[in-house]
């Protein structure tokens, strides 16, 4: 392999990893205390925004919750997590079974994503 292709591979974004490290890197310009403060913040409002979800029957406000959330986890690279409240967004005026299973799938990967962010913060 050559170090051209290698260093292709270690700055491309990450879809895999529950957060996506390079791409947070270059959101902060490469500030650690930047990311660790990031990452901080969309803890607490994924645990706010989740719990709220749980909680509204409202359609809109669902929908609004689930934009903002996709929003957030996107600029810290949380793919998975942003895909995952896209598919709230179109499931939050659906029949109540289509609107749990989405929600439980999002609950799963920010699980994932809040164990990964602790590992990053704590090391």
């Amino acid at each position: 392999m050559s170090a051209f292709a290698l260093a292709a591979d270690v700055t491309a974004p990450s879809f895999e990893r529950p957060v996506d490290l390079v791409h947070l890197a270059r959101q902060t310009l490469g500030d650690r205390a930047l990311e660790r403060e990031v990452l901080s913040l969309f803890k607490v409002q994924t645990k706010v925004i989740i719990a709220q979800l749980h909680e509204i029957g409202d359609e809109k406000m669902r929908y609004d919750l689930a934009h903002t959330l996709k929003g957030s986890a996107r600029a810290v690279g949380a793919w998975k997590v942003a895909e995952a409240a896209e598919a709230c967004e179109r499931a939050s005026a659906d029949k109540a079974a289509q609107w749990q299973e989405a929600l439980a799938d999002l609950a799963g990967r920010i699980e994932t994503a809040l164990a990964a962010i602790e590992d990053f913060i704590r090391n």
